[in-house]
């Protein structure tokens, strides 16, 4: 999605450390502000039509779709960056896998609020794993380096300290979000947070259509009346 489409607004592409670009020249970041305009809580119940699309993706992961998900394209181009990065896929699944798996542990997969299922809806989609900052909390242009020795995880006084050498999604202040894991404490939504920054990674593979498409989906989502 290259043009703002119904308020929406395009991503942006986010910096590379220059020594990751170095190494990992295929990675890409983009992200995309959004404003919400959805009346309901961020981590309250969804509304029904997301609820609906839960309900309707849960249908779609059946049994060899779901076993078969670690070979779709997608998919697979994660699984191959997380062993470039040191990563075991088979023990630290790739988010979409994770996802997959829950849903047929429990027979469907489970709400975790309306922000949660609206970015859980769009990586089923795509298979491109979408993440969210409150936006309040960015300084700057979003971008990939990497973590130097006892950096702290965000801003607030509880962050947990990181070793040298993790990638991280930082802002100019400091790190944000470990890449494909956790968002550092504070700098998550809240319920009635109302500007956020959306995010992806793109990996050698994954067309950027695919990681424009599922920041586009879950914007659009949080926009709708």
């Amino acid at each position: 999605m290259n043009d703002e489409t119904e308020g929406v607004r395009a991503p942006q592409e986010g910096w590379l450390a220059p020594e990751v670009e170095r190494e990992l020249g295929s990675l890409r970041l983009l992200y995309a502000d959004v404003s919400v305009t959805r009346q309901s809580s961020l981590t309250g119940d969804s509304p029904a039509d997301v609820q609906q699309r839960l309900r309707a993706q849960s249908s779609r992961f059946r049994g060899a779709r779901a076993v078969a998900i670690r070979r779709e394209p997608i998919t697979a181009a994660y699984r191959v960056f997380y062993r470039q990065i040191g990563l075991d896929p088979d023990v630290q699944r790739t988010p979409v896998e994770e996802a997959v798996l829950e849903r047929m542990l429990r027979g469907a997969f489970p709400s975790g609020g309306m922000l949660a299922d609206v970015l859980l809806i769009a990586m089923l989609d795509t298979s491109v794993p979408v993440w969210a900052l409150d936006s309040q909390g960015v300084h700057g242009r979003l971008g990939i380096r990497a973590s130097v020795e006892a950096e702290a995880l965000g801003r607030s006084a509880d962050a947990p300290v990181l070793p040298a050498g993790s990638l991280v999604v930082a802002d100019d202040s400091g790190a944000l979000a470990v890449l494909f894991g956790e968002i550092a404490p504070g700098h998550e939504p809240r319920g009635r947070s109302r500007e956020l920054t959306l995010f992806a990674a793109q990996v050698a593979g994954v067309p950027s259509l695919y990681v424009e498409e599922a920041l586009w989906s879950a914007s659009a989502a949080l926009q709708s009346s």
